[in-house]
């Protein structure tokens, strides 16, 4: 080889030193030898070596024996090679997971339930079941998502397709999340976007014909429901019956049950209310956990509750004693010592403090002075801490009605000037038919609670349709009436009064210049009510009914002449919702026993007419009247009235147009004849607010005389009855 390279390298050397011309070939066929041409198999061998022949190996197996071998190169083959065999190593257990995951299993395939479509918003369409047994909640499950959607929020013009698949990803979340609520954790929700797209003009130079606004599809498959498992309450069970078991059926969820995660709030709450109205005021409950188990398609709920003791009323300790002492505090409690602790009862305390409107913050909190002893239960004290209220108040109103003209009231207060809840009242009254001065003591929840005593020393002269007195007096009552924070199934009234008074029917002719003759009165009497109230609410009832009885047996000197007589009145309404609608209807019957009319003072006497009375007609316009067409009053009076107040919607509900029809009769006698009787009707709107409703009815009288108005307005606040 190395001949070789030499004689090669030697050649152009050679060529340089001869200095001949080189030929340059004119193609490729130049480059070959002729002696390749002529015989390119000897050409292609030429200057390689004869290959070395590979003998067969057919030789004998060698052993130590064998001539050749160097024996100290040779190893000892005397051992057997089963001593140098590998140990293989047991194959492991197959491992359960990894097997799981290298098999294939066939899918189920489940057969998909048939979808309709709602539209929630022009850019969102929802597809449920149309089975109602597939998916129940259905509906409540619509509006819970529209309440909620962040697409259905967008305004018209920001439905781009950003946009869209944006809030379209919260919204496909919020589905899963309103599916598990109802306990659907197998669900699936399906989201399809279309639209978004730009219109492309067509071969005309039209826009195409293409969805071009964006828009999005969920499709709900709520699976199987899930169920509650196992339910863990803590210690409740352990409770002494009853206890236990009442407890345990206010929570009131059971194994088996559908599983509602809002269900499990509510029975919560339930729970607590319950435990404070049971008697155990320390009661502690944690946040409840659910564990789902989707194996069994259920979930375990733990809400772990610590009662507590049972505990029962103790006294009640005041932070001011001088100023509302722990005695008075218990008085306006709804509950005696002893009694089982109720947080309801605690809370109405709470209330009757604040309606006091001496206290400007309260608060109640229970304090353990026994501990429960096996199955005695443990006392606590209720400590109430409150902050003192301005007392005094200055007030003013100043107004005009078809009924009492013009008038300018003022009133001064001191709302605990006799403690507990003895309060000095100034009050005065000047307008056009009525002037009045008073000076008042009232001390509310007196010796019990909402019991009212009142003492009033009055001065006043007033002037209506029919009567023009002047006078002075002293009046006392002491009732237990409703009010707003507690409307009572029973109310009474018991008083007493004692009234001079100087005045006459405005029907009395006169001579030109001559003195007005004037009457005086010295009237002396008691009087009491009794109310049955059974309707749903105190200034808008819409159920039930009321009733009133009022007797007031009355004492009379006028001039050396003496009567005796009965005033009575009974009041009776009725109230029935239909639809949004109330049907209202009263009857009043009154009547005077034991005197003529024309002996008893005018201001005593019976008359209709008013927005309280039969409207239509004006003040004291319904009744017998004098030559000069004055109202005289009579003895004895029926009064009816119907009306339906109906719901507008307007205003969020709050606006009622209420048409109604009145009707009513006064007797000179004390028994009533029926003889004239006048009707009314109109129309009326009712404007509620949260103190009650404001009233304003426009009435004309159906069958008026030559003395009544055309029409009548009367505004006022609350019902008409």
């Amino acid at each position: 080889m190395g001949q070789i390279a030499l004689a090669l390298g030697a050649a152009p050397l050679a060529a340089q030193e001869a200095d001949e011309p080189v030929a340059v070939p004119q193609s490729l066929d130049d480059l070959i030898p002729e002696d390749a041409v002529a015989d390119p198999e000897g050409w292609a061998t030429r200057g390689v070596v004869d290959p070395v022949a590979v003998p067969d190996d057919t030789s004998p197996p060698l052993d130590a024996a064998s001539p050749g071998l160097d024996p100290g190169l040779t190893p000892d083959f005397d051992a057997d090679f089963a001593d140098f065999a590998i140990e293989i190593p047991a194959p492991l257990d197959p491992d359960p997971e990894i097997e799981a995951l290298a098999t294939i299993t066939e899918p189920v395939l489940t057969d998909l339930p048939e979808l309709t479509e709602t539209e929630v918003s022009k850019t969102l369409v929802l597809a449920l079941p149309v089975a109602p047994e597939a998916f129940p909640e259905r509906d409540e499950f619509i509006e819970r998502f529209k309440d909620l959607s962040t697409l259905r929020e967008l305004d018209d013009g920001d439905e781009s397709a950003p946009q869209v698949a944006a809030r379209a990803r919260a919204d496909e979340e919020l589905l899963g999340d309103i599916l598990r609520t109802y306990g659907y954790y197998d669900g699936d929700v399906v989201r399809q976007l279309s639209g978004g797209r730009r219109a492309r003009a067509d071969d005309d130079g039209e826009d195409a014909d293409i969805s071009t606004e964006p828009s999005v599809r969920f499709d709900i498959l709520p699976g199987v429901r899930y169920r509650f498992g196992r339910i863990d309450l803590g210690r409740l069970p352990s409770l002494a019956e009853p206890d236990a078991s009442r407890l345990i059926a206010a929570f009131g969820i059971q194994p088996g049950d559908p599983l509602y995660a809002d269900r499990i709030i509510e029975r919560e709450i339930e729970l607590r209310v319950a435990l404070g109205e049971s008697g155990y005021p320390f009661a502690l409950l944690d946040e409840p956990e659910l564990l789902i188990d989707h194996a069994r398609a259920e979930g375990d709920l733990t809400l772990d509750v610590q009662p507590g003791g049972k505990y029962v009323f103790g006294p009640v300790a005041s932070s001011d004693e001088r100023f509302l002492s722990g005695r008075h505090l218990s008085r306006i409690a709804r509950f005696d010592q002893g009694d089982v602790f109720q947080q309801s009862l605690e809370t109405d305390l709470r209330r009757a403090i604040i309606a006091t409107g001496l206290v400007s913050s309260v608060t109640v909190t229970p304090r353990e002075t026994r501990a429960p002893q096996g199955d005695q239960p443990g006392e606590v004290a209720l400590d109430v801490e409150f902050e003192r209220a301005p007392l005094r108040t200055i007030a003013g109103a100043i107004g005009y009605g078809t009924e009492d003209g013009f008038k300018l009231e003022t009133r001064w207060e001191h709302r605990n000037l006799f403690p507990p809840e003895g309060a000095l009242r100034l009050r005065g009254i000047l307008g056009t038919r009525e002037a009045l001065g008073s000076i008042g003591i009232r001390r509310n929840n007196f010796k019990g609670r909402d019991q009212v005593l009142t003492v009033d020393l009055f001065a006043s002269d007033i002037t209506t349709e029919a009567v023009d007195s002047r006078g002075f007096g002293m009046r006392g009552t002491f009732e237990k009436v409703s009010n707003l924070l507690f409307q009572k199934p029973l109310s009474w009234q018991l008083g007493g009064e004692l009234l001079y008074t100087d005045e006459r029917n405005r029907s009395v002719r006169v001579a030109p210049g001559g003195p007005v003759p004037r009457q005086a009165f010295l009237i002396g009497g008691l009087f009491g009510s009794v109310t049955l109230d059974a309707s749903d609410d105190l200034l808008d009832p819409s159920q039930g009914y009321r009733a009133t009885l009022y007797l007031a047996p009355e004492a009379s000197r006028s001039e050396g002449s003496e009567s005796f007589y009965l005033r009575a009145q009974g009041d009776a309404a009725y109230y029935q919702s239909v639809g949004s609608t109330v049907l209202a209807a009263r009857v009043r019957a009154a009547t005077i026993q034991g005197a003529e009319a024309a002996d008893i003072a005018p201001s005593r006497r019976l008359y209709g007419g008013g927005g309280a009375s039969v409207r239509g007609y004006g003040f004291q316009g319904v009744g017998p009247r004098d030559d000069l067409g004055n109202p005289e009053g009579g003895a004895s009076l029926v009064e009816f009235a119907a009306e339906a107040r109906i719901e507008t919607g307007l205003l969020g509900g709050a606006v009622e147009v209420v048409p109604f029809i009145d009707a009513g009769t006064v007797g000179r006698g004390s028994t009533p004849d029926f003889a004239d009787i006048r009707w009314g009707a109109g129309i009326g709107i009712r404007y509620k607010t949260t103190f009650g409703p404001i009233r304003v009815d426009v009435a004309a009288p159906l069958n008026p005389t030559a003395f009544d108005s055309p029409v009548v307005v009367y505004v006022s606040l609350g019902q008409a009855f």
